[in-house]
């Protein structure tokens, strides 16, 4: 399953610099002028887990798997966007296919790299973002609810959109739309204003460990459960490093985790995201599911017909699995459960699936 991202900003807020880093690459420009990035660049990452280099070793598995997470990143908007200013809406339009969002914000000062505003205001840079995306969604809304469009549209649907508009008319919070509604059901409305959010406050060096006035001034107004400071520069660095030259320059300049590890983990809190692992010889592989997914929707993550034809579940909890050491201690020792169609399956689960073809 995975999950996307989309790095979202102000043009030149170093979006670019943090996609190379997270990706490890070199695939999005990243140069001193608005509007470098014009067709979105996608870095697909695999996501660390340190749970499936156990589990390769007790498997002795040929090969090991990773679960990923896709980062999208998409051209710098302006104050204008969603009436075309800039690179407007078809950029706009990229949004609406990820499924959180992370918001870059400049909290640095430069005279090196332009700024699209005359001054530094990490708070404003959001609220120019956050218009857009709320006068897109005003402008899809407006059509989608004009009478000859209604009729193509589920009355679910129009309760979603009617209540969004209302939001926005009355410029107040998504949170009770997203109460009253399943989050699948607003996300098929794809609406962008009520997608997840985590806010990267982009830094310099000297700013990664305490953060500065900036951040200060950013997390005092949206708080700091979804945000992240991050220094776009540090990071990039890191990743052009090998293991123990990265080891030794994250203990010198005392970072005790590196920025993608933190967006891995706020994002699957964000999105209520978990994984369950499948071992063996062949290969041990983590996967994806939200949180509460029964055992035969996990087993349609691998493969439709798992979750058609799905009889059961052999399970074994992470722990039991490790201090079993595998599949066959954990049968003798009475670890091994065999659980039904209604099962909820936990973080960390090692699963075998039985199905019909």
């Amino acid at each position: 399953m995975g999950f996307k991202c989309g790095i979202v900003g102000l043009p030149n807020v170093g979006k670019s610099t943090l996609f190379n880093a997270l990706t490890n690459s070199s695939k999005a420009q990243a140069e001193n002028f608005p509007f470098c990035t014009i067709d979105p660049n996608i870095g697909i990452v695999p996501v660390p887990d340190k749970r499936l280099e156990n589990l390769v070793s007790i498997s002795n598995s040929k090969k090991k798997i990773n679960t990923t997470i896709s980062f999208v990143d998409i051209a710098g908007l302006v104050k204008g966007a969603s009436k075309g200013e800039g690179l407007g809406n078809k950029f706009l339009s990229h949004i609406r296919e990820v499924d959180a969002i992370i918001h870059m914000i400049r909290c640095f000062d430069s005279d090196d790299i332009q700024n699209v505003n005359p001054n530094i205001d990490p708070v404003r840079d959001l609220e120019i973002i956050e218009t857009e995306m709320k006068l897109a969604d005003l402008d899809s809304i407006q059509k989608r609810l004009d009478k000859k469009n209604k009729k193509n549209t589920s009355e679910n649907e129009l309760n979603i959109l009617e209540n969004a508009l209302k939001c926005i008319n009355n410029n107040e919070s998504f949170e009770l739309l997203i109460n009253n509604f399943g989050k699948k059901e607003i996300n098929q409305a794809g609406l962008l204003s009520t997608k997840p959010s985590l806010y990267v406050c982009n830094v310099d060096e000297k700013s990664i460990l305490k953060g500065n006035k900036y951040t200060d001034e950013f997390i005092n107004k949206y708080g700091e459960n979804n945000t992240i400071i991050i220094s776009a520069d540090i990071e990039n660095q890191i990743n052009g490093l090998n293991y123990e030259e990265k080891t030794n320059y994250m203990k010198m300049i005392d970072l005790k985790e590196t920025g993608l590890n933190i967006l891995i983990k706020k994002g699957y809190k964000l999105l209520e995201l978990q994984t369950f692992f499948t071992s063996g010889p062949e290969e041990s592989r983590a996967w994806t599911i939200t949180k509460n997914s029964l055992a035969p929707a996990a087993a349609g993550v691998i493969h439709s017909d798992f979750e058609k034809g799905f009889i059961r579940a052999e399970t074994v909890s992470y722990d039991d699995f490790v201090e079993c050491n595998g599949w066959l201690n954990s049968k003798n020792n009475g670890k091994l459960r065999l659980e039904g169609k209604d099962y909820i399956v936990k973080d960390g689960d090692i699963l075998n699936f039985r199905f019909n073809t």
